[in-house]
């Protein structure tokens, strides 16, 4: 899959950068809530959202983060101190996944010394892989000269990732990439749970993008059936299959004739959507996140 690396910080994106609000008076949650969009008073047809089911790359990212801006609270992220912890091929691949998603977090509030920390620690990190660590080295030197603008940044670090997939797939190691992918993923649902989600005050566009994750993870899922030749793959899809059983609760509805399915660039597009679901499963998916991501930072 074409810039599998690009998902450590695509997931992110999704439930965590499109769940930014205004400041507005919170109201009760309701199960059953309508997201389309009122256009009585108008003659134009309504604006259609985009719900990405696929994988993005970072300079796409990049243009969306520099939209939309989210609080800073970095005690969800996993510490640069763990990384000389993860000594395993798989922990290491796990755990470069839930770094680059940190990486991609911290991108959005501007360059500064907690960038520069989680970029060496990819490094350092892939080259446990038997990464060449050279694939990071020029942007790492130009956030440390201060010389990259954001732009330029992105567009270094989508050269970088691209190198690294080639790298692991000259060597036939596809399931390393599978379980960064996987990694990412993990971390991105959790801190859009624990820094965004609030189960006293629920907002329903919150909660719209998190069940949104719906979609995503059958995608994450028929992704890592190729690298089933990998017990440790196998393992934790055991774990969201298990986990896509909180998802299977509930259904997303369209309008008939509403809904576009871009397959291109893997997004739905639609004037909004209607969906059922409850504040029970809402906290039965941030709990059984945490504990799998959890068991993946734990050395």
């Amino acid at each position: 899959m074409k810039h599998f690396l690009a998902v450590l910080v695509v997931f992110s994106l999704i439930t965590i950068i499109s769940c930014k609000q205004s400041p507005k008076e919170k109201e009760p949650f309701e199960p059953s809530f309508s997201t389309y969009k009122n256009n009585a008073d108008s003659a134009a047809p309504a604006e259609k959202n985009e719900i990405f089911y696929g994988i993005l790359t970072p300079v796409e990212i990049c243009s969306i983060f520099n939209r939309l801006g989210v609080p800073y609270n970095n005690t969800a992220l996993n510490p640069v101190s763990n990384r000389d912890l993860y000594m395993s091929n798989a922990k290491a691949s796990i755990n470069t996944g839930i770094y680059g998603v940190d990486f991609g977090y911290l991108k959005i509030f501007g360059i500064g010394q907690e960038m520069i920390n989680y970029m060496v620690t990819i490094r350092e990190m892939s080259n446990k892989l038997g990464i060449p660590d050279q694939y990071l080295t020029e942007p790492i030197k130009k956030m440390q000269s201060d010389m990259a603008e954001p732009d330029t940044l992105m567009k270094l670090m989508n050269d970088a990732f691209n190198k690294m997939e080639n790298h692991l797939r000259s060597g036939g190691r596809e399931s390393t990439a599978g379980l960064m992918v996987l990694g990412g993923w993990v971390e991105a649902m959790y801190i859009s749970t624990q820094l965004v989600y609030d189960p006293a005050k629920p907002d329903p566009e919150v909660i719209q993008k998190i069940a949104e994750q719906k979609y995503t993870l059958t995608t994450l899922l028929s992704f890592l059936k190729n690298y089933y030749d990998d017990p440790v793959v196998v393992y934790y899809t055991k774990k969201l299959i298990f986990l896509k059983k909180y998802f299977d609760t509930f259904d997303i509805y369209f309008k008939k004739g509403d809904l576009e399915i871009d397959r291109i660039n893997q997004v739905f597009r639609s004037s909004g959507s209607e969906m059922t679901v409850t504040i029970e499963t809402l906290n039965q998916i941030r709990d059984y996140v945490a504990g799998l991501r959890k068991e993946m930072v734990t050395p």
